[in-house]
């Protein structure tokens, strides 16, 4: 059996240097770091703490590495429901789930990433906020080392799979039900962060639906930015007669620059975020249950532990008009 000690001849530095590698310890350098996760990946060396734990009755240690967005902090609720979901389905399935943010390993290369965490007897994945400018989490779930899933993102292989609602399909019907409701013909859509596999969903759904309809559509970028939305639509509003947002965010700083233009236009949003029953107006939204996602995320990674193909999972979402009432307890 491989033990420490191996390690650390293999990596020609003392055992109490492996050790503090293994703890992260600070004031280890970068170059022995690299030396001592070599001779791990090598040696397939597994510390003996983690192979209690992967002995014992749990299903399998995944990381859950989460971006959040520095820019903000209105939509950190999506960001903790995907969390609160996850790792309460985790503690129920005995799936040990240890939290990372992107930042700590967005400096590292694919083949860092997959050293330190098979180091640290990772076996399992579940990505949230990946982008399509992340090449480095590609490249890793590319290298099918781990049982992977990513929400949000269109990515499977045999070991991969997604997590997500229907975006194409829920953008397209709640715009839809919009513009019927309020009689329009000329569309702003404000869409989401360009590198968000998302925003292409939705906003190719807006372009059949433009056609499907005879619409004008005028689509200009409001990168997921409540302040961005309110300057296009102080811009372009007045020449629409709708303006639909790719996040209720974004909807929010529409309505709210329509206010101080006293002019109305339908506003309709995209999440279900809490903070859109705060606006004073009712506006219609696709309510995705996050918590509900992050639960299912980690389901389907317990099925690729078993041993199953990576596949894409849609989950249900909802068509409402948020009401103040709705979202107090």
């Amino acid at each position: 059996m491989i033990s420490i000690k191996d390690v650390a001849k293999r990596s020609g530095v003392a055992i109490s240097t492996v050790s503090k590698v293994l703890n992260n310890y600070p004031y280890v350098s970068e170059e022995t770091k690299l030396k001592v996760r070599q001779a791990i990946h090598e040696l397939n060396y597994v510390p003996n703490t983690i192979a209690a734990a992967l002995s014992s009755k749990q299903s399998g240690r995944a990381a859950l590495l989460i971006a959040m967005n520095p820019r903000t902090q209105a939509i950190d609720e999506i960001t903790m429901q995907y969390l609160s979901g996850a790792i309460n389905r985790a503690l129920e399935l005995n799936v040990e789930v240890v939290t990372f943010f992107l930042s700590m390993i967005a400096h590292m290369s694919a083949e860092e990433i997959i050293r330190y965490l098979k180091s640290q007897g990772f076996d399992g994945l579940l990505i949230i906020g990946m982008t399509k400018d992340d090449i480095y989490l590609q490249q890793l779930i590319e290298s099918e080392e781990f049982c992977t899933v990513v929400v949000d993102g269109i990515i499977t292989n045999k070991h991969t799979s997604c997590v997500s609602i229907d975006n194409y399909t829920a953008q397209y019907e709640i715009a839809k039900k919009t513009i019927i409701e309020n009689t329009c013909r000329r569309v702003l859509y404000i869409a989401g962060r360009r590198n968000e596999y998302v925003t292409d969903e939705r906003v190719s759904a807006m372009r059949s639906l433009a056609k499907d309809m005879d619409l004008t559509l005028m689509i200009r970028n409001g990168e997921s930015s409540e302040k961005k939305a309110r300057e296009i639509t102080f811009r372009y509003a007045a020449n629409k007669d709708i303006v639909i947002c790719g996040s209720d965010l974004m909807a929010i700083g529409a309505m709210n620059a329509l206010t101080e233009m006293d002019i109305f236009r339908p506003v309709c949003g995209f999440d279900g975020v809490t903070l859109m029953g705060y606006v004073g107006k009712q506006m219609n939204t696709v309510r995705q249950d996050f918590a509900n996602i992050g639960a299912n995320a980690i389901l389907e990674l317990k099925r690729l532990f078993d041993g199953e193909a990576g596949k894409r999972v849609l989950l249900p979402y909802e068509l409402v008009k948020l009401y103040y009432l709705d979202i107090i307890r």
